[in-house]
């Protein structure tokens, strides 16, 4: 499956945006997808993932409740819905998508979009 997220920019803190991961290729609804972000100088970190199903989702404790991962198997996209943005949320936005269940852990993943940036100006 190929991935393809957009949807980043700029925007200032207590803003949002929408994130969007399409995907191509394989069945889209068998794949449970996830966000993860890495900001400069630091590592990889889980943001949020959706299970295949839609039924189970999970977020990062640092964005939970500003934050809403959904999906819409119909159109092959995962949305991450971004509120109330502080600018430690900075970064690059990548989506992952696997078979089988959600997990946080990125080793877990196999196909990967290019990432998308997202800036929060204070």
């Amino acid at each position: 499956v190929q991935l393809q997220a957009s949807g980043g920019g700029l925007v200032q803190a207590g803003g949002s945006l929408r994130l969007s991961c399409a995907a191509s290729g394989r069945t889209f609804s068998s794949y449970s997808v996830a966000w993860f972000r890495q900001a400069p100088g630091k590592e990889r970190a889980f943001v949020s993932t959706i299970s295949w199903t839609g039924g189970t989702t999970y977020y990062a404790d640092s964005v939970k409740g500003r934050f809403t991962i959904s999906r819409d198997n119909a159109k092959n996209t995962v949305y991450l819905q971004m509120n109330s943005l502080k600018p430690e949320d900075t970064a690059v936005y990548y989506c992952a998508a696997k078979t089988g269940g959600a997990y946080s852990d990125s080793r877990k993943y196999d196909y990967w979009g290019q990432g998308t940036l997202v800036t929060v100006s204070s």
